[in-house]
């Protein structure tokens, strides 16, 4: 892959490469095929999502490891035998394996149909379902594996800190919104919604998980045994309504401001009273909003009403959340208090040397290590000057340099990006090591663009340099652009074979 071309796809859509391609696809379905055309129509809402489809048990086997219990996750507290399983394809793809008995669903038709069903949905507030197995007995669903927890983790477990109150008010809002996206689609009946149920992806954004999405099973029941939270209507029929989602929307709402499970009728009654700030989290310490909190717990009161008929609808709730978001420019996953979650790029199919599995791993601080002992070894036969050029300039220009080398020995990035500039900006000796240098710069102060911009340039003046097409690997994951970084990091690992075979 040349320079030029990684160049144009970078200056499009570096993180939806796909956008255009994907927003042109007609919808159409039929069994077993169809539904991968809207679904990857409605990729453009959720985001860059594969297409729906359906997985060999053998597939999923070797995802999971053989469904191995170091594999298990607790999605939604469920307890054996509806467990849900972390595993990874062989494209490297993270995936939520949810598995079931067959007495959940004697019927194979009809579970690949609701599978069908809930796989076209596609939405950035869904951590969307991807594909299905149904081979002999088992009966398994297929999700995007979501890295950071469930929002009952970090409300009533947190280890480090608690969830601050433009989060709590970030999860009600976008929960709201995959509600009101879902009902929008016709299908706006959810099983069983509670703070197990709200997951948080790579990026730390809270999303709904589809699997509530699918119908009760038989063995099943749509909510839990805990009767103080379950619709009072449901307890009457047993069956499950719109606006019985609305009332378990209002649990979570209560579980976002006390910071525990509360039971309904018992907040219910701090509200009449006007007891809010016994209802509040003390773990908050009073950082909040008491506007913000009072329409919350208004919010949270309309939800929980005895009648179904009193409850708002989705569209209600999402108009009254939205304006509660005032700290939308912060990423979640700063508010969250984690890292944020960076996957590797694949495995090249050539062996690696230091340098390639430093890159493999996103391992900036082992590259920073390894372009600091190689210093400029690499440069050599790059540049041709004449007398007069060296005299003229070139004191100034390797003294930026030297005051960028000693800067990005020290990790001081800011300061030997700005040496480095000036150095390049003079023009007269290009340096391959320095734009690999200024490229890992960027990438410690999350410049994936301009980094991926001077890995290229090394390229163009080394054009069989491993290390540029290395540092352009590691750019493009960054940029989520997975497929082209391991284009770059089995390209790199080729050069290094025939270097090693020519010497």
């Amino acid at each position: 892959m040349g320079c030029c071309s990684s160049l144009l796809r970078a200056e499009t859509h570096p993180e939806k490469p796909n956008h255009h391609r994907l927003s042109q696809q007609r919808p159409s379905f039929s069994l077993r095929q169809g539904a991968a055309a809207p679904a990857m129509a409605a990729a453009a809402r959720g985001g860059e999502v594969p297409a729906f489809a359906v997985f060999s048990l053998a597939e999923l086997s070797d995802a999971t490891d053989g469904f191995a219990a170091a594999n298990i996750v607790s999605e939604s507290g469920e307890k054996a035998p509806n467990l849900v399983y972390k595993g990874r394809l062989s494209k490297r793809q993270w995936i939520a394996v949810k598995k079931f008995t067959k007495s959940a669903w004697p019927d194979s038709k009809q579970f690949a149909e609701e599978a069908w069903g809930v796989g076209k949905l596609r939405h950035k507030r869904l951590a969307n379902l991807i594909g299905y197995c149904c081979e002999g007995d088992e009966r398994l669903l297929v999700a995007e594996y979501m890295p950071n927890d469930t929002l009952a983790k970090h409300l009533f477990h947190w280890e480090n800190q608690t969830i601050e109150w433009a989060m709590r008010l970030r999860v009600a809002y976008h929960i709201a919104e995959a509600l009101e996206y879902c009902s929008n689609e016709g299908r706006p009946l959810y099983h069983d919604l509670n703070a197990y149920r709200v997951l948080f992806d790579k990026h730390g954004n809270p999303r709904l998980s589809c699997f509530g999405l699918m119908k009760n099973s038989r063995d099943g029941k749509s909510y839990s045994t805990n009767l103080a939270y379950t619709p009072p209507e449901y307890l009457r029929n047993g069956r499950v309504t719109p606006e019985s989602v609305i009332f378990s929307f209002g649990t979570v709402l209560l579980d976002l401001l006390s910071g525990k499970r509360i039971p309904p009728s018992q907040a219910l009654d701090m509200i009449r009273i006007k007891n809010i700030p016994l209802l509040m989290d003390s773990h908050l310490e009073g950082k909040f909003s008491t506007e913000e909190a009072t329409t919350l717990v208004d919010l949270a009161s309309q939800c929980l009403q005895y009648e179904p008929r009193d409850r708002p609808n989705t569209n209600k709730l999402v108009s009254i959340l939205a304006p509660l978001q005032t700290k939308s420019e912060v990423p979640s996953h700063v508010m969250l208090g984690i890292q944020r979650h960076e996957e590797a790029p694949p495995t090249p199919q050539n062996p690696r040397s230091a340098m390639g599995e430093a890159c493999s791993r996103m391992d900036l601080t082992a590259i920073h290590q390894i372009l600091v002992t190689t210093h400029y070894r690499d440069d050599e036969g790059t540049n041709e000057l004449s007398f007069q050029e060296w005299t003229q300039q070139m004191r100034d220009m390797l003294d930026a340099r030297k005051r960028g080398d000693f800067a990005f020995r020290d990790k001081d990035f800011k300061t030997a990006i700005d040496c480095y500039t000036q150095f390049v900006d003079v023009g007269t000796m290009v340096s391959p090591t320095v734009y690999a240098r200024r490229s890992l710069c960027h990438l410690m102060c999350d410049q994936a663009d301009a980094a991926l911009r001077d890995a290229m340039q090394a390229q163009c003046v080394y054009p069989d340099w491993p290390t540029a097409f290395y540092m352009q690997a590691v750019a493009l994951a960054k940029l989520q652009m997975h497929s082209d970084a391991t284009d770059m990091l089995n390209e790199a690992a080729g050069l290094e074979e025939k270097r090693q075979k020519g010497s």
